[in-house]
């Protein structure tokens, strides 16, 4: 189980996890440490917004535009001076030095990841080498690179965590590594991002742990709110109150839903590169014209539509209720939980929708932690990757080190 404890009574034993996620909206960072049973302890956490101009700096790369290398690689290294300030704020706030950190497990931002051509890339910016130099921490970071090299998709990487994770919140008497042990019901874990991922944790050893991105999270929401509210004090349809007030249009759903993109099979992966305003576009030329606000509560529903399929394409032969945990930045989306909850219940498999804080778990810091577990990994040489999620041909530790 992941413990949260206040003050810090070992120094020398921390890890800090650093993610920036699809949304561009912020940098979320995780301090945490190991026990003696490699038990993952949460400490504190951290969020720096980021300006707009940031913001839009980081979105403006998520696909084709002029002048990119110039842009993608000056950003490389003005977010890398953004994490360390950040890090070290954080620090101070928590009276620790760098001295006291074994190392920052960071992900970067994500600016373009390909996994579908004929040679598959991604690319994660914030320079690791500026990040360790300026913070004189260590750093472990290009998270996705091996497992690329091995023929995978890179992504997502969550899974093994949450497969870890929540293996512990379950099974309280087992090691952090020891995912023998299943749970007595299924379990999904649906991290609502800019792009929303599922992990499915099977009742039963005789089915694999599988995760995949089962398409667009907040990403196509947000660009669509931001588009029509430039004076809002908000980049996001907070709580979903605008989707609230508008109309579902049944065959714009049925256009979207129509994206090759949901019949593929896992392993999958995806990014803003794929589902952005010009893909939302080019589906709104085909529909009847409708408001802006109807627009929407159809994207509302898209989302979660796309998760509840691809929930419903998994189940053991558990009797017991499959419990579904959001987390993310969907999860605080009051229309969208409200659409997850009304088709899960059609099913006549029952789930019960949660959210892991009634696991003890930060839902809005889970990736951070995740990234702070992927560089204690690195360190002890232990598997971190799924094939089975990502399609690689062989597991390995994640991750490459950087010296200060």
């Amino acid at each position: 189980m992941i413990k949260h404890v206040k003050g810090f009574t070992n120094k020398q034993h921390y890890y800090l996890g650093l993610m920036s996620g699809t949304s561009a909206d912020g940098l979320d960072l995780a301090l945490v440490s190991f026990d003696e049973h490699n038990k993952l302890v949460h400490h504190a956490s951290y969020y720096q917004a980021y300006s707009d101009e940031t913001t839009a700096k980081i979105t403006s790369l998520y696909n084709p535009n002029t002048n990119e290398i110039d842009r993608a690689f000056e950003l490389d290294i003005e977010l890398a001076k953004l994490f360390a300030n950040a890090i070290h704020t954080f620090l101070a706030q928590e009276q620790l030095t760098c001295n006291d950190i074994i190392a920052i497990g960071s992900h970067g931002q994500t600016v373009r990841h390909r996994p579908r051509l004929k040679h598959p890339f991604t690319l994660q910016i914030g320079c690791c080498q500026t990040l360790a130099t300026l913070t004189n921490i260590r750093v472990i970071g290009q998270f996705r690179r091996k497992d690329m090299a091995l023929g995978g998709q890179g992504a997502p990487l969550v899974p093994a965590f949450h497969n870890t994770i929540f293996s512990e919140c379950l099974h309280s008497d087992k090691l952090a590594f020891d995912t023998s042990s299943k749970a007595s019901s299924d379990v999904f874990v649906v991290n609502i991002g800019g792009i929303a991922n599922l992990t499915f944790l099977p009742a039963t050893n005789k089915l694999a742990v599988i995760g995949y991105d089962t398409g667009v999270g907040n990403a196509l929401m947000d660009d669509w709110f931001q588009l029509h509210h430039p004076d809002s004090d908000s980049s996001y349809d907070k709580s979903g109150h605008w989707a609230a007030k508008g109309k579902v249009n049944a065959a714009l759903l049925k256009q979207l839903l129509s994206d090759e993109y949901f019949d593929m099979t896992p392993p999958k992966s995806t990014g803003r590169e794929y589902f952005h305003l010009l893909w939302l576009e080019q589906q709104l030329s085909c529909a009847e014209p409708i408001t802006n606000q109807d627009v929407q509560a159809t994207l509302t529903a898209f989302t979660a539509i796309t998760i509840v399929n691809a929930i419903k394409q998994h189940k053991s032969d558990s009797s017991n209720i499959a419990k579904v945990y959001l987390c993310g930045g969907g999860a605080h989306n009051d229309t969208l939980k409200n659409i997850i909850s009304q088709k899960l219940a059609l099913d006549s498999k029952k789930y019960k929708l949660l959210s892991t804080s009634e696991k003890g778990i930060d839902g809005d810091q889970l990736e951070a932690i995740a990234f702070a577990w992927l560089a204690f990994c690195f360190d002890k040489n232990h598997l971190s990757s799924m094939p089975a999620v990502t399609g690689a041909s062989k597991a390995c530790t994640l991750g490459t080190a950087y010296i200060p």
